[in-house]
């Protein structure tokens, strides 16, 4: 008898860890891990309209959300790992120097379009942008996509002094695509979120559940999820 999947629902921004761990989990033979990936506002959408997955992996506020809602297990969160925010630009934009708050406002200023998501690391964007004093001073020539992966494919296709803010981990994925991680934020305004997993409270396979997540604290795993740049 086949047994079923564990189906995992994911934050798309720690990707590429995550699919090593999975990768690697099912190849021990013992049950298979799918993942539906979304973005935060997503996977919020997904809680709230009664979605039930065996797990959820989602920045540490948000399961919070969850756990009070009574949707996850929140005592049995699973950490994960963090990532940062970085600007990212295609090979032939010359972005110039963002190491100082006021040389990354510069930068914003001078970039022709301003380019984010309204996923975890745009909504953190958002406001750092208003907090500076550049959001009202921008707004016309910026640019919100649903999530990271789309954003990332207008830049490829795109032309001018373009520049984007998005997840390290993410930007780093689109390295071979004419993309170049410019810089992390300056460290004075650098966001870190950490991400969790947690099993759902109605997960229709708690045992495979406690098993991905048993296997996600393990050394081995958190390893992947390193090598992956995922802290």
């Amino acid at each position: 008898m086949t047994k079923a999947a564990i189906r995992l629902l994911s934050a798309g921004s720690i990707e590429p860890g995550l699919v090593a761990a999975v990768s690697a989990y099912n190849a021990r033979g013992a049950q298979q891990a799918t993942i539906t990936w979304a973005t935060t506002p997503a996977i919020r959408k997904h809680i709230a309209s009664g979605d039930v997955f065996d797990i959820v992996i989602a920045p540490d506020h948000a399961v919070d959300e969850f756990s009070q809602q009574h949707k996850v297990a929140g005592d049995k969160r699973v950490p994960v790992g963090r990532v940062g925010v970085g600007v990212v630009a295609r090979n032939d934009v010359n972005v110039g120097d963002i190491s100082s708050v006021d040389a990354l406002k510069q930068a914003v200023l001078n970039a022709e379009s301003v380019v984010f998501n309204r996923a975890s690391s745009g909504i953190y964007v958002e406001t750092l942008l208003k907090k500076l004093g550049l959001y009202d001073r921008i707004q016309e020539k910026t640019k919100r996509f649903d999530n990271g992966p789309a954003m990332m494919e207008y830049l490829i296709n795109g032309k001018g002094n373009e520049i984007a803010f998005g997840a390290i981990i993410e930007i780093l994925m689109f390295r071979e695509q004419g993309l170049k991680l410019a810089g992390p934020l300056p460290p004075e305004v650098q966001h870190w979120t950490a991400y969790v997993a947690v099993p759902m409270v109605a997960a229709p396979n708690a045992a495979g559940a406690q098993s991905f997540l048993h296997f996600l604290a393990t050394a081995p795993a958190k390893a992947l999820f390193a090598a992956h740049g995922i802290d």
